[in-house]
């Protein structure tokens, strides 16, 4: 890292067009992090749970007796597929229609696997299935985000390891922040941003946590959580269900490894949020965007110790002690073979 990086600095986010403060003077100092005892794994199947196959749910409901990836409406969506008309027009109190529809996806019947745990065949199931539902809703509304909550620290209200999908008729502001983004740097440069930034990092190495022949993961230079990720085709590819089968296949893979190495780091299933952009519907030129996932883990020393976005990161902006180059190292050096629930 160069002396300019190992003092108080700001990265621009090329994505969003923000920018994080870095502080690596507070964590010059080698460490390795608490160590907190092992959390104790969860049944395989739950009778209170309303996931687990052949159980209720909330509204009475009762879930198949799924094997595999399980998809169903969401009992609580957060849209409507019929969202009314719109509000009077008022240039302070704007408010808009916000139409779409919100599903969840078990990845599996055990309620006691999350991700890492499942096998290649099962992950890939799992991608399947996203891509299915990416191309199902993508015929019918403008944007389709596919994500992950895991854990409580993230909110997450239920333990059985699930996923969720909700379709809009708007494109959100992340992702239209990203749109926009990503048309500019590929008017001025000829290339999609992240096709670029797949190849500088793979060339320089000390920020990728994983890689294979189709994929990367990197800690990404303007990261603000201390161990997020971005999970990025070494391809040209816009969407989920463009996927072939092998790249689903290598997708599958590296997802594996690198929530592997997140449970792994600090023993504990390791909550994050976890979400793909793709592109959206309807645009006549989707040539600038690059799929990609985020992964956004809130843990820093400890499976308990956790980063808090207070202060200055809500008052101004993101600021991080740990450097993203230090934190790629962190995560390389941990087993990604083993999961530590299943070592002797």
């Amino acid at each position: 890292m160069s002396d300019a990086l190992a003092r108080p600095h700001r990265r621009y986010n090329p994505l969003s067009g923000g920018w994080v403060q870095v502080s690596p003077q507070r964590m010059g100092r080698p460490w390795q992090g608490e160590v907190s005892p092992p959390d104790p794994p969860p049944p395989a199947y739950d009778p209170a749970c309303y996931l687990c196959p052949g159980n209720a749910r909330v509204g009475g409901e009762v879930n198949p007796a799924y094997t595999g990836v399980h998809v169903f409406d969401n009992d609580f969506p957060a849209l409507a597929d019929d969202a009314g008309e719109a509000a009077a027009a008022d240039p302070l109190l704007r408010a808009e229609p916000s139409a779409g529809v919100c599903r969840v996806i078990c990845f599996s019947p055990d309620h006691g696997k999350s991700l890492p745990q499942l096998d290649l065949a099962q992950l890939r199931g799992v991608v399947d299935c996203w891509a299915e539902q990416t191309a199902d809703l993508g015929a019918r509304f403008a944007h389709v985000q596919v994500f992950e909550n895991k854990g409580a620290m993230m909110g997450c209200s239920n333990p059985h390891p699930h996923g969720q999908v909700w379709a809009s008729a708007h494109v959100p502001q992340e992702v239209a922040a990203e749109d926009e983004r990503q048309r500019a740097y590929i008017a001025e440069h000829g290339r999609p941003l992240l096709l670029d930034v797949a190849e500088r990092e793979a060339a320089e190495g000390v920020r990728v946590v994983e890689a294979n022949d189709d994929w990367l993961a990197i800690v990404p230079f303007w990261a603000a959580w201390p161990f997020e990720t971005l999970v990025m085709p070494r391809f040209a590819v816009q969407r989920l269900p463009q996927l072939t089968g092998g790249q689903r296949e290598s997708l599958a893979q590296i997802l594996k490894t690198l929530t592997t190495r997140y449970d792994n780091l600090f023993e504990t299933s390791f909550p994050y949020s976890m979400g793909w952009h793709q592109a959206p519907f309807g645009m006549p030129d989707i040539d600038p965007w690059q799929l990609h996932a985020h992964f956004y883990p809130p843990l820093l020393r400890s499976a308990s110790v956790r980063k808090f976005m207070v202060g200055y990161e809500m008052l101004a902006e993101p600021q991080r002690d740990l450097t993203p180059e230090r934190a790629a190292e962190m995560l390389r050096a941990v087993d990604a073979t083993t999961h530590f629930r299943s070592r002797a």
